[in-house]
């Protein structure tokens, strides 16, 4: 035990029939990165939450500091130094950042709750995060990159010793990655620990003392950085080496959308999209890349109808929609995945078939009534068809991995029937697996005639089934390549230095 700070022993955790943890062994050693790989619904989640006192395990110990601990709340373990940043954004959108920084550890005084205090604090944290966020800003007008910076810098408010990191990186960008990996290593010269999550497998090497793999519940390795790399960590994970496959030989069909002039102004009429001219065929794959503010989200959304452009067109099967709604465009065959599931995809209060056949309830639904056999239908259809691992139509939407519940916002779509599909930023938060099942999903759409659009902050995505890959940088289209490009032209047209 010498050098382990927490150490989980036969950790098991069943719901029902389902196993989630299986007899886990794991340790957290004193000033290191241990870093925790695995597929959606691996486990990963589930682990962290009970060394965090989020959930109880059915079964096994904790040892902290060598004595036997039990975690009532998540209070009692921060209270014991251990603090958690969820995958999944915690954040109360109608609050400000310092109110969401301080729930329930507000500085008070004989008259009240220090707020001059903590805006300096939340100051402090933010100057060290390297970002201009006002602490008395409403977190929901704040874009998920930041919102997540938010999440970390409540997370390192908290004197912990034990820093739990679950997909801290997934609506960062590149330089706003450099900067938490900074802090990262300046927790680690202090003897913090830290147990960090990501998909990004790559990223996760060059921070990583320590890497343990989870696969159905189970610990199939654990080795030392010096003994690990890309190739053994994917054979752990999933068994084989997975890519994200390669353009589908399609023959582009006709023009299915055209966009000419697109301006998208911010708040302060300020132009995000500026100018922009964009032609997409039936059967091809367009990819867009650009770094954080390049205006690839508002380029997406100002096309589905969400955000009002200030100038252009956009002409869908040779028909002006730039005037039509969400809806209206939706009914037309254009339709958008869009970057946060959680938000904007999903209905948390509906179950698994209810988020699927959300979107195309029209087709089925008859004066006051719904047709519940059609209905039926298509849930049984969208779940075989885009693989979702669920136990059936009837399921709680929070039931599923993130990788599922992606799915599960694809599929709706796809139920849609649409001529256009976009997607911004489709496999955040996702693992190489459920990755690779989301492009191959793209792939099939485009061999029968669906003309998709996808935006990416990552270059290994624009290099797997993108025909063509449009690069954005301060709202502008900055080049134009064709599948055969090097990552280093894709990043230098982005404006990124390629040394990051």
């Amino acid at each position: 035990m010498t050098g382990i700070v927490l150490a989980a022993r036969n950790i098991a955790k069943s719901y029902g029939q389902v196993h989630a943890l299986k007899g886990v062994n794991f340790d957290i050693r004193r000033g290191e990165v241990t870093t925790l790989f695995g597929e959606n619904g691996a486990g990963k989640s589930t682990l962290m939450k009970i060394l965090s006192g989020v959930i109880q395990p059915s079964s096994g110990e904790i040892v902290l500091d060598g004595q036997p601990a039990r975690f009532a709340n998540a209070a009692e373990a921060q209270a014991r130094g251990i603090s958690i940043i969820h995958q999944e954004l915690s954040l109360a959108p109608n609050l400000s950042v310092r109110d969401n920084i301080f729930m329930g550890r507000e500085i008070m005084t004989p008259f009240g709750v220090d707020y001059a205090e903590e805006e300096r604090q939340v100051r402090r944290l933010m100057e060290e995060l390297e970002e201009d966020i006002d602490p008395r800003t409403p977190v929901e007008e704040l874009r998920l990159g930041q919102q997540q910076i938010v999440e970390i810098a409540r997370a390192l408010s908290v004197d912990s010793r034990i820093l739990i990191m679950d997909e801290p990186t997934s609506a960062l960008s590149a330089s706003e990655v450099e900067v938490l990996f900074r802090v990262i290593r300046d927790l680690k010269a202090r003897g913090v620990s830290i147990v960090y999550i990501s998909h990004h497998l790559e990223e996760a090497l060059t921070i990583t003392d320590h890497a343990v793999v989870l696969r159905d519940g189970v610990m199939t390795a654990s080795a030392p950085r010096d003994r690990i790399d890309l190739e053994w960590i994917v054979r752990n994970m999933v068994g084989e080496n997975y890519d994200l496959g390669s353009p589908p030989d399609t023959v582009p069909g006709n023009v299915a959308l055209s966009i000419r002039g697109l301006c998208v102004p911010d708040a302060t009429g300020q132009d995000l999209v500026r100018g922009l001219d964009l032609d997409i065929r039936a059967g091809e794959i367009v990819c867009i890349y650009g770094l954080m503010g390049a205006g690839r989200t508002e380029l997406l959304e100002a096309i589905a109808g969400r955000l009002r452009a200030s100038a252009g067109q956009i002409v869908l099967d040779g028909q002006e929609v730039g005037h039509l709604s969400i809806a209206e465009r939706i009914a037309r065959g254009l339709a958008l995945v869009p970057e946060d599931r959680q938000r904007d995809g999903l209905v948390q209060t509906m179950s698994v078939g209810q988020n699927l056949s959300l979107a195309s309830i029209a087709r089925f639904t008859r004066g006051l009534f719904i047709d519940a056999r059609a209905e039926r239908a298509l849930i049984e259809d969208s779940i075989r068809s885009v693989t979702i691992k669920t136990a059936g139509g009837d399921a709680a939407i929070g039931s599923l991995s993130g990788g599922n519940q992606q799915k599960v916002v694809i599929g709706k779509i796809l139920a849609t029937q649409p001529r256009v599909i976009m997607l911004d930023e489709p496999s955040r938060g996702i693992d190489i697996g459920a990755k690779a099942e989301v492009f191959r999903l793209l792939a099939e759409g485009a061999r029968q005639g669906l003309a998709v659009l996808y935006s990416t902050s990552e270059v290994s995505e624009c290099l797997s089934i993108a025909h063509r890959i449009i690069v954005m940088h301060k709202g502008r289209i900055s080049a134009e390549f064709d599948s055969s490009v090097t990552k280093e032209r894709i990043m230098a047209a982005s404006g990124e230095s390629v040394a990051a």
